[in-house]
């Protein structure tokens, strides 16, 4: 079962990092929404407050934490209590799913990705944003993540390792851009993202289920 209890305890902080790193959080959301398909069904999975699903126009998500739930349900979103391992969702139902830092909770991130693999439609699109972990910013995260109260139980990956992963798990890595580039409370612009990764903190990958 994944940790919860940091998000349960600390939701208003997590929404609060949001407001402090604004311009972060906002390139965060340009670089997403260019890769977000226009009038499709999405899903996110780990949609925690609904921060990210509400500015990118998802209505539904999966959550396992109820005090996260709680809030993005606030927000208007329909939010279903479960984990990315066992999605309460049925076959084939989404042109996409959207997996906003998540990746770096899940217990399994193989078995996630199955999930998603098998709750989208056959041209369904995943697209997945995380903190690269040979990023600058990733290191750094790494270095001192138990220093913070939500990094100290995660695992990061390297956008190497996540497109090994979304490979053996039968899908097709299309793009990838970059953001975030510095120190997230030293941003103060909003930045555009660009193509690949090892530069900035932030990385998004858009990726195809492969039918067979």
């Amino acid at each position: 079962m994944p940790n919860i209890e940091p998000f349960e305890k600390n939701y208003l902080q997590y929404e609060d990092w949001f407001a402090k790193n604004k311009y972060a959080y906002e390139s965060e959301i340009k670089a997403v929404k260019s890769f977000i398909p226009d009038n499709k069904l999405g899903i996110e999975i780990g949609i925690g407050s609904g921060i990210f699903a509400a500015r990118l126009g998802l209505n539904t998500g999966v959550e396992p934490s109820s005090a996260m739930r709680r809030l993005a349900e606030k927000r208007g979103l329909t939010v279903y209590d479960g984990v990315a391992e066992n999605l309460p969702v049925e076959n084939w139902i989404f042109d996409f799913a959207l997996m906003i830092t998540t990746i770096c909770f899940v217990d399994d991130i193989r078995k996630s990705f199955n999930e998603v693999h098998r709750i989208l439609k056959n041209d369904g699109l995943f697209i997945t944003g995380f903190v690269d972990e040979k990023s600058p910013l990733g290191q750094k995260y790494n270095k001192y993540k138990y220093e913070n109260v939500f990094y100290r139980n995660a695992t990061f990956y390297s956008c190497e390792q996540v497109i090994k992963i979304l490979r053996e798990t039968n899908f097709n890595v299309t793009e990838i851009i970059q953001t975030v580039f510095g120190n997230p409370g030293e941003i103060n612009q909003i930045q555009e993202y660009k193509a690949g990764y090892g530069e900035g903190g932030f990385v998004v990958i858009r990726a195809e289920k492969n039918k067979n």
